[in-house]
Order: structure tokens, then C-alpha cells, then sequence
């Protein structure tokens, strides 16, 4: 069945702006939900924060502020923020309005650029140690990865920093596709996670590959070359169990 909600942001990471209906409006203990029929907003997932940004009317100019997007009943919903008490007359969005969107790109570019580090990283670290991922989280240029690791000391994990720095110059490209489940999991070692976390019901698997280095099973956005990540300093490492080790990072902006 296809999705009445167009979820641009699965296909072009570098969308950011566009026009559409509000489809519906509801409220969520107090926290307006809007539904577009279109959409650039990314809802968030696989440790990637949802996008913000904001909603502007066509015919008035009213805006609304969107906190966060969130996958509800299988839709992307726009989590408004609420005035404070004596800001506005509380009006919402109406079913039917044209509105055009607009991300705050600033922050989704970063997010982009951290997600396709960590997804070297990751290559790095399984091409050239056989590591599984346990877990992993981000924030707009920095992250950390957990991976099944026995020991970890300051010359591994500069070794590793060092390695993913010369991937990200290589300037290789990544590319997302869209392929049946079965044609997916027919390809080795797609999902690099520890517990294998895509539920049986998805018919339809989004790939993403660092081309040369890396192709996992993933749903978030991306840079499309890996020069506009810059680079990766690493932060600090730990033990988070007998092997589970945490690896933590930070972009290196580009050379000018």
C-alpha cells in the first residue's frame, strides 16, 4: 500500500524546504501533532534525533515552530511547540491548509556529516577487526559507537581514528537504495549490529553504502561524499562491559 505521506526525507537528505496540504491535526497531551502530505522532516531513528524547523502558512504567513518529528501509527507526525501562556491565540494548522516547510539545515547537515562518520568508522572497525556493533548515538557533530571489542587501548583507538580520517579523504561516494528484503538479506554482513533490530513485518529494506568501504541496513540521512565530512578526531574511549567498548568522536571541519 503506498504511504499517503510523500517521506522525502528517505530519498533526498538534501531536501529541505517544500510546499504541501496538512493532511490532519491532532494533540498529543497537550503537544499539537501535524500531518503533511509531504515532508523533509526526518522523524528520527537508528540514533539519529528527528529534525526541527519550522511550518509558514501560505496565505497568512502565520508560523509555527516544529519541535521534533516522530513516526506515529507508521506516518511522520510534526510536533509543534506550544506558546508560552500569553504568547499567541493558540491557533494551529487546519486540515487542507498550504504550507510550506523549512528545516533547520544548519543542524540536519551536521547530522548528515556525523552519521556517514560513523558509518566509516563502523566500516573501519568490521573491514579491519571483525567488530559487531552493540550500539551507537549522535548528536550534530559529535557520536559515539559501541562495538564488541575484549580490550581497547590509546594505540588501537588511534590506529582506528587514523584509518577512518584517510576514508573520509579518499572522497568515496554514498549512495541509498531502496531493495526487496530478501534481495537484501542475501547480501553478507548487511546488518552490522549485534542484534539484528529491522522487525520481520519490512518488506522493503533502505541500504546505505560508503562505496568501497561500507553497506549496512540503514533509515538515516547522509552526506553524498565523504570529503564533506572533513574529518574525525576521537574524543575518548571506555569499557562499557567484558566486550562492549565505547568510541567516541567529533567532526574536523573540512579544508577550506
Amino acid at each position: 500500500m503506498t504511504p499517503r505521506v510523500d517521506e522525502v526525507c528517505y530519498r533526498d537528505s538534501y531536501a529541505r524546504a517544500l510546499e504541501t496540504r496538512v493532511l490532519a491535526v491532532s494533540d498529543a497531551d497537550g503537544r499539537p501533532l501535524v500531518v503533511l502530505g509531504a515532508t523533509t522532516f526526518y522523524p528520527g531513528g537508528g540514533g539519529q534525533p528527528s529534525d526541527r524547523g519550522v511550518i509558514l502558512r501560505t496565505a497568512d504567513g502565520r508560523s509555527w515552530t516544529v519541535a521534533a518529528a516522530r513516526k506515529v501509527g507508521g506516518e511522520i507526525v510534526h510536533e509543534l511547540v506550544v506558546p508560552a501562556d500569553g504568547e499567541g491565540d493558540g491557533e494551529l494548522p487546519k486540515a487542507g491548509d498550504l504550507v510550506s516547510i523549512d528545516l533547520e539545515w544548519a543542524r540536519r547537515y551536521a547530522l548528515m556529516r556525523t552519521h556517514t562518520a560513523l558509518h566509516a568508522l563502523c566500516g573501519v572497525v568490521w573491514r579491519d577487526y571483525g567488530a559487531l556493533v552493540t550500539g551507537g548515538n549522535m548528536e550534530p557533530g559529535t557520536g559515539r559507537m559501541d562495538f564488541e571489542f575484549e580490550t581497547m587501548s590509546g594505540d588501537l583507538v588511534g590506529e582506528i581514528e587514523a584509518k577512518v580520517n584517510v576514508e573520509l579523504r579518499t572522497g568515496r561516494d554514498i549512495r541509498v537504495n531502496v531493495l526487496p528484503r530478501a534481495e537484501a538479506f542475501a547480501i553478507p554482513d548487511l546488518i552490522r549490529t549485534k542484534i539484528n533490530l529491522l522487525p520481520e513485518g519490512i518488506e522493503q529494506i533502505r541500504t546505505v553504502e560508503i562505496v568501497g568501504l561500507d553497506l549496512q541496513a540503514d533509515g538515516g540521512t547522509h552526506v553524498a561524499n565523504t570529503r564533506e565530512v572533513g574529518g574525525i578526531r576521537v574524543t575518548g574511549y571506555e569499557s562499557k562491559g567484558r566486550i562492549n567498548k565505547r568510541i567516541r568522536l567529533e567532526l574536523v571541519e573540512p579544508e577550506a
